[in-house]
């Protein structure tokens, strides 16, 4: 059942991207007209559209780092959290 679902949204991939993008593009505007700026604790809450963009800079933040840290080398040892598939091999 599962995997018809997925192959069905495989087969409509740009529909389903417009349909994300509408969707976020909603998630902002129900931000801008209907959400309470009154009681924000500092100025720049009150700016539209603010946790929209900040979720998405901390999202997109916390991929590089996660992507950074999976490839660095730990006290100049070979060892590194994302090793390569024969690490072990002789």
């Amino acid at each position: 059942m599962i995997v018809k679902l997925i192959d069905y949204l495989r087969d409509r991939l740009k529909t389903v991207i417009r349909i994300c993008y509408g969707v976020l593009a909603l998630l902002v505007l129900y931000d801008i007209f209907f959400v309470d700026k009154h009681s924000a604790h500092l100025a720049i809450e009150k700016v539209p559209g603010f946790w929209a963009i900040f979720g998405f800079i901390a999202c997109v933040l916390i991929i590089i780092l996660s992507k950074w840290y999976g490839h660095v080398k730990w006290f100049g040892s070979d060892f590194r959290v994302m090793s390569p598939e024969d690490f072990y091999d002789d």
